[in-house]
């Protein structure tokens, strides 16, 4: 088997563990946390029990798992937790398109959608160098519906790989976010599946596929940021799924 041999890496067994929680939702829990302490001093136990479980859900809304980011160079990674709910060929936004960022020609844009019960740590879908991050205020309507993408807060990034090719993902808030915050800025070198922000409470991740490549994922499909490929790059082979 000289042309099919198989590599496992050493290292014995994987062991779960509590995820951690990134340094910004630190002082959200905090004062969740005060929150809670006073009510219980006040002899309000009830709301007491109440805001310690909106304590546990604070902390757990910021939890920032490791991944296992696959190290495939054609592979498009998943930049968030979420449901995949619209696949969908657009022109890109016009803050991405133009010579210098995505061309003018309609890609695949594949939208998934954080709930609050996901992680909100968004990672990038390849590595390579970040040439734009545009930031956008507008709505905090649905971030299910398709107009979300021009109509709400939003901010575009850009990241162009070694050999110039391009891909662009957006991060969307939604009703309940009002915050999206930013870890890269143009110019960073990036891994890929690297963590390059988050949106506070609920939100949503648009992804362009570049030309020529198809969606390897399905409407329904729960995707894992820095796990799940969308595509692979070239690759114009389209897959079908059902619901069961």
């Amino acid at each position: 088997m000289e042309n099919d041999e198989i590599t496992i890496a050493a290292g014995g067994n994987v062991k779960w563990r509590f995820p951690s929680v990134h340094p910004e939702g630190v002082k959200f829990g905090a004062i969740a946390a005060a929150i809670t302490g006073l009510f219980f001093v006040m002899g309000w136990e009830i709301i007491g029990w109440l805001m310690l479980m909106v304590t546990i859900w604070v902390l757990a809304f910021f939890r920032d798992p490791i991944r296992a980011v696959p190290q495939d160079e054609g592979a498009i990674i998943a930049p968030a937790d979420g449901l995949v709910t619209l696949i969908q060929r657009v022109p890109p936004p016009r803050e991405m398109a133009g010579p210098d960022g995505l061309g003018d020609q309609p890609l695949i844009r594949v939208s998934i959608f954080m709930s609050v019960f996901d992680v909100h740590i968004n990672r990038t879908p390849i590595g390579g160098t970040v040439k734009a991050v545009t930031y956008i205020s507008g709505k905090f309507l649905n971030a299910d519906l398709d107009k979300a993408s021009e109509d709400n807060e939003r901010q575009h990034i850009l990241v162009e790989r070694h050999d110039g090719l391009r891909i662009g993902f957006t991060q969307i808030a939604g009703l309940v976010a009002r915050r999206i915050v930013p870890f890269v800025k143009p110019g960073d070198m990036v891994a890929a599946g690297q963590r390059i922000g988050l949106i506070r409470f609920g939100s949503r991740v648009d992804v362009y596929l570049p030309a020529g490549t198809a969606p390897r994922v399905i409407l329904g499909q729960r995707t894992v940021a820095g796990e799940t490929i969308l595509g692979q790059i070239g690759d114009r082979r389209v897959i079908a799924g059902i619901q069961q």
